[in-house]
């Protein structure tokens, strides 16, 4: 167990806008939920798939790829072939480290405070469009996505964390 309370409980994040509070809030718990959980465990442990769910390495590379995708959404750009590129490898993950994978997900987490920080609170309606079939949503709608959907990630990793190290403790 993480010694702070969740980050939603530790105050404001500096310089983020009240009405992105969350979004930054989530962000950071992920992130801070994916060290802690995953302290400890073997590049072969983060890489196990039990019960055929997906591994803790799939899900700190797709954390760091679809939330700068969601975000490059919400800045009003396309992704581009690095994006697509990353996407695709996602279905068939190279196997990098533990320490690699974080350090992908600090760095996309510290772009999306970034860019979280820089966001005007009088632009989060602002109409966006996601993906080739420019599906509609707004600014606020894509950030508070890439925020949930890596707190859905971070909760299956420590669930997968948990049952890896049930079943090496047996």
């Amino acid at each position: 167990m993480c010694p702070q309370p969740e980050f939603w409980l530790r105050g404001p994040v500096d310089s983020v806008a009240p009405v992105l509070m969350p979004a930054a809030h989530a962000l950071l718990q992920t992130l801070e939920d994916a060290e802690h959980w995953t302290e400890g465990m073997s590049d072969d442990q983060i890489w196990l798939t039990p019960q055929g769910a997906s591994s803790i390495g799939f899900h700190l590379m797709h954390l760091a790829g679809s939330t700068d995708r969601l975000l490059t959404y919400a800045r009003g750009a396309t992704l581009d072939a690095t994006q697509k590129a990353a996407l695709a490898a996602e279905k068939d993950p190279p196997r990098l480290g533990r320490e690699d994978l974080l350090a992908g997900l600090r760095k996309t987490v510290d772009a999306a405070l970034a860019q979280i920080r820089s966001t005007p609170p009088e632009t989060v309606f602002d109409a966006r469009a996601v993906g080739r079939a420019a599906l509609p949503t707004t600014v606020i709608g894509l950030i508070f996505h890439a925020a949930e959907h890596s707190q859905r990630h971070a909760g299956q990793i420590v669930t997968t964390a948990k049952v890896v190290r049930e079943s090496r403790a047996s």
